[in-house]
């Protein structure tokens, strides 16, 4: 069986994106191997995606896919952004940062967002295939939901009435950004 890294320590992250790769793979952790996670010090989503993929394929003989991504809020001029998990860490958690952006938005009238997913597929030969998705919608009054990770329960994606937070895992798992991203990435490596 073929193996790939997950270049995640995220739980939430590593299962959606193992959702999305065929089952033809053998999904590896870098958790269950104790690599570390690399500091990502990369401004822009891309940077930091790639930097992972890269940090991860030293440790192993097989391809390696990473993600960065985050959350872009309009009326505080795009932050959190590549912050977002920083931002999450500063706080002590995610459900701060949410009361924290939450707090924040109070006074803004505008309270369109997007979530962006980098992804960073590296080969065994050492090429670097990016993708990146983005899915817009807006920030909700109030935390929503118990599903999904991260700012999920404050993010109401366009056209529908509830936050990730609220969805059933496959409905989040088949529209968001980081299928956005997936798909593109198939249509450019024919592995899956």
């Amino acid at each position: 069986m073929k193996k790939i890294l997950i270049g995640t320590h995220n739980s939430g992250k590593f299962r959606e994106i193992a959702c999305l790769i065929s089952k033809k793979f053998k999904k590896i952790s870098p958790v269950v191997l104790k690599i570390r996670s690399p500091e990502e010090t990369g401004k822009t989503f891309k940077s930091n995606s790639k930097l992972k993929a890269n940090f991860f394929s030293k440790f192993v003989n097989f391809p390696v896919i990473s993600d960065d991504s985050g959350l872009c809020i309009k009326s505080l001029n795009n932050a959190p952004g590549v912050y977002s998990a920083r931002l999450a860490k500063k706080k002590g958690g995610f459900n701060n940062a949410m009361k924290h952006i939450l707090k924040k938005l109070n006074t803004k009238k505008n309270r369109s967002a997007f979530f962006v997913c980098s992804l960073t597929y590296k080969t065994q030969d050492n090429k670097f295939i990016n993708v990146q998705g983005k899915i817009y919608g807006k920030i909700s009054k109030k935390i929503l939901g118990k599903n999904g990770f991260g700012y999920d329960p404050i993010f109401i994606p366009n056209s529908y009435n509830e936050t990730f937070g609220q969805m059933k895992k496959r409905k989040k798992m088949k529209i968001d950004h980081r299928y956005v991203a997936f798909k593109k990435l198939k249509k450019k490596i024919n592995i899956w």
